[in-house]
């Protein structure tokens, strides 16, 4: 199987650059994509005893208070990176002691969870912008418990493709990195030691009423993290000649000649297998992987 390590089109400088300056807010797509990967919870029969929301203000803060009122009474580990955003969600989340509400909410835990005690990691709109996406999975994997699963979203390679397909008409470097197929993540997904992987995806089309609306959006969805890109600052004369680039190629008749562009989301959930211990002269494993085997041992699980 071949070794993933980062999507060949990212650039981790500018990828660590935009972990840090994101903004702190959840952009419509992100709660709307939120929203539909809550909707497919209702498929899997596990209740979490605890789970992690990772990076929810950027993820979706409606979409992760949809999944906490699923699960009002797992325990939430909350991960935040960017110390902004962990401010804006204590304000939000954090109440007094003395608050009745507070007594009858689950409780709440900052930072990454110890290893193997959450049953589920939620992550949304968070892998195809990372500088690492399969040491991601690996942490994401480390965190959960013996048979706990991973439910996660992000953009798929026909993302922008209006877009990337204006920009080449002009010879211009790429509007954007790529993003990794459906079917890699899968394949990613096994090799950080998931099991039962289930990817599916659907495409999204968003309609604007001029390039500047579509640029403002898509400057709170990410940035361009491709090693190719544009370097340096481009002045107001190349913005004129953008919008008029997406004015030209992008209006759709059908749309009143709104300006269309689409996004391919992918869905994936994948479980944490009881860890097999390979036979050889001396083996070693965990105290952590040699509890969870010991009690998937025991009749009734007791």
């Amino acid at each position: 199987m071949a070794e993933f390590t980062a999507p060949p089109s990212i650039d981790p400088n500018a990828a660590h650059a935009w972990q840090r300056r994101a903004p702190a807010h959840s952009p419509w797509l992100h709660e709307e994509v939120g929203r539909r990967m809550q909707d497919r919870l209702q498929w899997i029969v596990q209740k979490p005893e605890a789970w992690c929301s990772w990076e929810p203000v950027y993820g979706g803060l409606e979409a992760h208070q949809q999944v906490a009122e699923r699960y009002p009474a797992a325990d939430i580990h909350i991960v935040e990176s960017r110390p902004a955003h962990a401010a804006l969600l204590r304000s939000q989340l954090d109440k007094p002691w003395w608050a009745l509400s507070r007594w009858r909410q689950a409780k709440l835990h900052w930072g990454l969870p110890a290893p193997g005690s959450v049953q589920m990691l939620w992550a949304n709109m968070a892998l195809h912008q990372h500088p690492n996406p399969q040491q991601l999975l690996q942490t994401w994997h480390q965190s959960l418990a013996v048979n706990g699963f991973v439910m996660f979203s992000c953009f798929g390679p026909d993302t922008l493709k209006e877009l990337r397909a204006a920009y080449a008409s002009q010879g211009w470097p790429a509007a954007s990195h790529e993003f990794t197929d459906m079917h890699d993540w899968g394949d990613m997904l096994v090799q950080a030691g998931f099991a039962e992987p289930v990817m599916d995806m659907e495409r999204i089309t968003l309609s604007y009423s001029g390039a500047a609306q579509l640029r403002a959006e898509l400057r709170e969805l990410g940035r361009n993290l491709h090693p190719a890109r544009f370097g340096g600052l481009r002045g107001r004369q190349w913005r004129n000649q953008l919008d008029a680039l997406l004015t030209a190629k992008l209006a759709d008749a059908q749309e009143q000649g709104r300006l269309v562009v689409s996004f391919e989301i992918i869905y994936g959930h994948a479980f944490k297998p009881t860890p097999r211990m390979k036979v050889q002269g001396e083996s070693s494993i965990s105290v952590q992987d040699m509890q969870q085997m010991l009690r998937q041992g025991r009749p009734g699980g007791a």
